[in-house]
C-alpha cells in the first residue's frame, strides 16, 4: 500500500461518512479541484486504499431476520483456505474470519429464522470436511456499524 498524505485523509474522512457526496463538494471541503479529487481517489482505489463502495442493503427487506456469529473449530487450521471455499458457496455467509482464540475460524451469516439457521449449521456448516464443532451466537441487535475514523490534521488557511 503506498503512503498517503493528508489530503488523502481529509478526503478518505470526507468520502467515509458520505460516500455518495459529490466531488464537487468534496473538492471544496479540501480546497483543490474537482479532477484533483477524481485523481486521487482514483489512487486511493489502486492502492487498495479504497476496497468498496456500493449500497449496504439491509437484510431485513429481504426476509434475513437472524443475524448469527458461527465460531467453527477445525480438524486442522491448515483446512482453513479449503474450507472458506466450501462457505463461499453458501449465500448466506457474510463474512469470514481466520482467528485466534477458541475458534478456528469465525463467520458471519443471516438466516431468514431459526429453521433456516438449523438447516444452515447441521446441513451446510457441520457437513464440511475438517470441522470438527461449531458455537452459534445469534445477534439480537446491532448497535453500532461504522467505518474506522480516519484522523487528518486541519490545515490552517489565511
Amino acid at each position: 500500500m503506498e503512503k498517503i498524505d493528508n489530503l488523502d485523509k481529509k478526503i478518505l474522512s470526507i468520502l467515509s461518512k458520505n460516500a455518495r457526496i459529490p466531488f464537487k463538494e468534496v473538492a471544496e471541503d479540501c480546497n483543490v479541484s474537482r479532477a484533483a479529487i477524481h485523481q486521487r481517489v482514483q489512487k486511493l482505489i489502486e492502492g487498495g486504499i479504497i476496497t468498496g463502495s456500493g449500497f449496504d442493503v439491509n437484510p431485513k427487506s429481504l426476509g434475513y431476520r437472524t443475524c448469527t456469529y458461527v465460531g467453527i473449530t477445525l480438524e486442522r487450521g491448515s483446512m482453513y483456505k479449503e474450507v472458506v471455499k466450501r462457505l463461499e458457496l453458501i449465500p448466506e455467509v457474510v463474512e469470514c474470519h481466520f482467528t485466534t482464540g477458541p475458534y478456528t475460524m469465525m463467520v458471519k451469516l443471516y438466516a431468514r429464522d431459526n429453521e433456516q439457521l438449523m438447516l444452515l449449521l447441521n446441513g451446510q456448516l457441520q457437513e464440511i470436511p475438517g470441522v470438527v464443532a461449531t458455537e452459534t451466537l445469534i445477534s439480537l441487535e446491532q448497535s453500532i456499524k461504522r467505518e474506522i475514523p480516519v484522523k487528518f490534521e486541519e490545515i490552517e488557511t489565511e
